[in-house]
């Protein structure tokens, strides 16, 4: 077996390249001498913009009649923490007790290696896909998404490219191999609350104006009621205060603004415009319910802010996708895995707008953690799997 088609010694290659964000690390060149001996044609280009670092990207296409298939993923990976800790050097990619030991392994070099293994074989054995496969993948997934799939995919769809069905090869799998495809996620947006006081002396209250009592009064309206129980689909939607901060070193000087930052993953009882309105109309509301010890009611002074970009809600309903990737897994491993849209967010969110898209890879348990590593019985499973949903979706889009 080549080694191309073995996804143990591909990801070997991948997991000794050190591309930890925003750094390319040699893992894109290394997944471009795999996939232009398979017919696939790369471009790698560099996306920039103010006050980010440039990404590179690897954008690879093997043309054919039919339908058009993605596969999407990143070789960046977050940093090693204490390299002491790690029971195995981080990017040597060794083997011990059936593993393999490096920090990408399942998040989510793993997965590239599995579908570029998958797909040496189909051709080895089958020849052509009875369509066009491409590769979508960033170097920006692990940080500030800005230049990575987002203009990756404007760049590709401006050159002429669409596609038919993608799949993100990110770990979905919490326990077992197959336990979960990811058929859609949660929003995500997010804010900070600024609440504006006037500084003074602990002993003299009466002389200041206290911030924290007014944000906790907003922060009480953020968290209660419960937005909604949850749908047929997705989760109750919850929202956390994720900082508290007053920059305030003295403990006898009221300070004079305090702020809070939350996140809201949120289900499709509600869409990115319906929530914000939803915070605005809260914050309004309580805004006015302070009283002073005086018993005179005044107004929190307020500002809201939304950070980044949110994330809206999806579910993929493609019966051709879902139901044959579904039957993929239960063909190869003999159950049948749940269709989840649980956690957090991924590229997905960006693919669903062109075509589409799926999630399914490795078990995601070691991912981001000290010895992250896949068995590589899994390696081998899951590209038996992709190996079967790419010639049974192909058929499919034929049919």
């Amino acid at each position: 077996m080549s080694s191309t088609t073995d996804p143990a010694a591909n990801l070997a290659t991948l997991i000794r390249c050190p591309s930890v964000t925003p750094n390319e690390g040699g893992a894109l060149a290394a997944l471009e001498t795999m996939l232009e001996p398979l017919g696939f044609s790369v471009e790698r280009p560099v996306f920039a913009e103010d006050g980010t670092p440039d990404i590179e990207n690897l954008y690879a296409r093997r043309s054919g009649n039919g339908p058009h298939l993605l596969f999407a993923g990143h070789t960046d990976v977050v940093p090693v923490g204490d390299e002491s800790a790690w029971s195995h050097p981080p990017f040597s990619a060794d083997i011990a007790g059936g593993e393999m030991f490096g920090r990408g392994a399942v998040d989510m070099k793993g997965g590239i290696a599995c579908f570029v293994a998958a797909l040496a074989r189909y051709i080895a054995e089958k020849g052509d896909p009875e369509g066009s496969v491409s590769l979508l993948i960033t170097g920006d997934e692990e940080g500030a998404a800005i230049n990575g799939t987002v203009k990756l995919l404007e760049w590709a769809a401006a050159c002429g490219e669409q596609w038919d069905a993608a799949i993100v090869g990110e770990p979905t799998n919490p326990d077992r191999l197959g336990d979960m495809v990811k058929i859609g996620r949660r929003g995500s947006l997010s804010g900070a609350i600024t609440v504006h006081g006037r500084q003074g002396h602990v002993a003299y209250p009466h002389l200041a104006d206290n911030p924290v009592r007014g944000l906790l009064t907003l922060a009480d309206a953020l968290l209660n009621p419960i937005f909604d129980e949850g749908s047929a689909d997705f989760q109750p939607t919850n929202l956390e205060i994720t900082s508290f901060d007053v920059g305030n070193p003295a403990s006898n000087v009221i300070p004079a603004k305090a702020t809070a930052v939350f996140n809201i993953r949120f289900n499709d009882n509600w869409s990115a415009e319906t929530l914000q309105a939803e915070i605005h109309n809260r914050l309004d509301t309580a805004s006015g319910r302070r009283k002073y010890r005086t018993g005179r009611k005044e107004r929190i002074d307020y500002d809201l802010v939304w950070r980044d970009r949110p994330s809206h809600v999806f579910l993929t309903r493609d019966a051709a996708l879902v139901d044959t990737l579904g039957a993929s897994v239960k063909a190869v491993i003999g159950r049948e895995p749940a269709l989840s849209t649980s956690g957090g967010t991924s590229d997905a969110r960006f693919i669903k707008d062109y075509c589409p898209v799926v999630e399914f890879g490795l078990v995601g348990k070691t991912m981001h953690m000290v010895d992250e590593r896949v068995a590589l019985a899994d390696l081998e499973t899951l590209t038996q799997i992709y190996l079967r949903f790419i010639g049974d979706w192909f058929a499919k889009g034929r049919n």
